[in-house]
């Protein structure tokens, strides 16, 4: 259960699209001068060295922000992620890569405050010694600690959320992505964010996820778009066609309940660009949905222009077809997003335009690896195959 190490799959693609979201997320709060807290349930290590034996074995970062590295003509929306990235590169050289406790103590403010949990001790101790040498680098910058802004405790995240919420300032930005490694993370999240909601239903809760061939990842979107909360953004990204053995971490999502109104035109204009750099072969794509939340039968599916259609009976298919079992009522056609002449159909909620993209042809350029220092401990087990989570 304690195998997950992040540091081997820092900056990979889903690095991306988890951090470009966060920081949009950030920027967005930010707005009001209110403060917030931001609760992290599964922190990872905080910072990565792209360099290190983790890092390197795989080479993960070579799908995600390897290839974004050199790029100058990015898309506004994706140029603060960028700018954090490289502004803890300041030699120039791809040597670290910040994880989501980093991004949020970077682009929230000195009022804001973060709680971190880590269940891995030895990444729990790293996180801690990252944040000091952050602390103790603002000091010799001449800024003031402040003493409870960043609380980091070494226990379950699922578990500590309820009793942060909510929050004294009544704003809460939640972000929750477990490595999954465990069937049973599916379920914690749900568990988790449907006590949530019932405590703080106004909070903005954004929940990583690894698209992949097991059951649960397929349906998992489906039903958080069951949970409690007025509105909900779901947003994918594939690189490349899965393997026939279905391992490897090919695809990932966010899905955000109560999300900023000015996340979708963004999501809308980045995604079509991370696929076209970022995509491996034709299977690189994108996918956004939007809506309320899904009750019962009457959900359908809508995506593009397509009119929302009721769900009919449970659809018969082999288990192992790739495809499923039984489809339940609000689960997606199987099978429906892979025709690009047949329109797909998002679940609930407004219509969306282009809410599907294909990555055009040719790839994007892909960078040398960095060197540098290590920032995570040695000798640790390697992660799961589905390379996601974490940090």
């Amino acid at each position: 259960m304690l195998s997950y190490r992040h540091a081997f799959h820092a900056g990979n693609h889903a690095d991306v699209l988890k951090h470009f979201v966060q920081v949009q997320l950030h920027l967005y709060m930010n707005q009001k001068d209110a403060a917030y807290t931001y609760i992290d349930t599964h922190s990872g290590a905080g910072v990565y060295a792209l360099d290190s034996a983790q890092a390197t074995k795989n080479a993960e970062f070579d799908t995600g922000i390897g290839p974004l590295w050199t790029c100058t003509d990015l898309p506004a929306p994706l140029v603060p992620y960028m700018d954090l990235v490289k502004g803890m590169n300041p030699s120039g050289k791809m040597r670290y890569y910040p994880g989501s406790p980093y991004v949020a103590e970077q682009v929230s403010r000195e009022q804001d405050r973060l709680r971190l949990f880590e269940l891995h001790p030895s990444d729990c101790r790293i996180l801690a010694e990252n944040f000091r040498k952050v602390e103790a680098h603002k000091a010799e910058q001449g800024e003031r600690s402040r003493g409870s802004r960043v609380i980091i405790e070494h226990g379950d995240g699922f578990n500590s959320l309820k009793a942060l919420l909510p929050p004294p300032s009544r704003r809460a930005l939640v972000l929750i992505d477990p490595p999954y490694e465990i069937k049973d993370d599916y379920r914690r999240v749900r568990d988790a964010l449907d006590e949530a909601l019932g405590k703080f239903p106004s909070g903005i809760y954004a929940v990583w996820y690894p698209v992949l061939q097991r059951m649960e990842s397929r349906q998992f979107a489906d039903r958080l778009k069951r949970l409690p909360a007025k509105e909900w953004l779901n947003v994918t990204l594939t690189t490349r066609t899965p393997t026939p053995d279905g391992h490897g971490l090919h695809s990932s999502g966010m899905f955000i309940l109560n999300p900023p109104y000015t996340l979708e035109p963004m999501l809308r204009e980045v995604m079509p660009y991370l696929v076209r750099v970022l995509g491996k072969d034709a299977g690189a794509r994108f996918t956004i949905e939007k809506g309320t939340q899904v009750t019962g039968a009457a959900a359908g599916r809508l995506v593009g222009d397509a009119p929302r259609a009721p769900v009919g009976n449970a659809r018969r298919a082999s288990p192992l077809s790739g495809k499923g079992s039984l489809r339940l009522p609000g689960q997606s056609m199987p099978g429906r997003e892979e025709n690009p002449g047949r329109p797909a159909r998002a679940a609930g909620g407004e219509r969306t335009p282009a809410a599907e993209g294909r990555r055009p042809q040719g790839a994007g350029a892909r960078p040398a690896k960095g060197d540098g220092p290590r920032a995570a401990a040695p000798g640790a087990r390697k992660g799961p195959r589905s390379g996601g989570g974490r940090g």
